[in-house]
């Protein structure tokens, strides 16, 4: 068996600086020594999170995705600002998008979204103790926010209306380490 070893990348081409992505063509050289190209989306990172209202309801928000053509069911989530810490980031997310900050939070995990192609890393916690706060949404953003039994939102999965792979991933490790939290 051959041992994989990284590729040299022998020049960057810019092609796109956005406000949330960059996209940029990397010329590398792989591990047989052929030429290639790689197209790659620069992301800041994120942070997903699940809201737990208590221990079997679960807040998630509906909304408009325009890469999706359609409105999603989702836990709340959110790019990082640069410079941000990723526990300040999720605070933040959650009182703008659900109106609570939680009093403790649990990392689930940090995952990358797509990494054939973009640099994203999701950072996702398991929020609960959640305490109301006034939060303000972003002039961008249309949400509808929904409270449901956190059973509801797996079975949800399964019938294909939880579609995006953070709410799928994150509820699935929310409800494997709930039992072990103390509310």
């Amino acid at each position: 068996m051959t041992e994989i070893q990284s590729e040299r990348v022998t020049s960057t081409k810019r092609v796109y600086d956005g406000h949330i992505i960059n996209f940029r063509v990397d010329s590398v050289i792989v591990q047989n020594g052929a030429a290639s190209q790689r197209e790659i989306v620069e992301h800041r990172g994120a942070i997903a999170v699940v809201p737990m209202l208590d221990r079997d309801t679960v807040i998630m928000v509906r909304q408009y995705r325009a890469a999706a053509a359609g409105v999603l069911l989702e836990i709340p989530a959110g790019t990082l600002d640069p410079d941000e810490e990723i526990e300040e980031c999720a605070r933040r997310e959650l009182a703008e998008e659900i109106n609570y900050r939680p009093t403790s939070m649990v990392k689930l995990y940090s995952t990358y979204q797509a990494p054939g192609y973009s640099t994203e890393v999701i950072h996702s916690f398991l929020a609960y103790g959640l305490e109301p706060v006034d939060g303000e949404t972003d002039a961008d953003e249309f949400i509808e926010i929904v409270s449901l039994p956190l059973k509801e939102a797996i079975a949800k999965i399964g019938q294909g209306e939880i579609r995006d792979c953070k709410s799928v991933a994150g509820l699935l490790y929310a409800e494997k380490i709930l039992p072990t939290l103390v509310f």
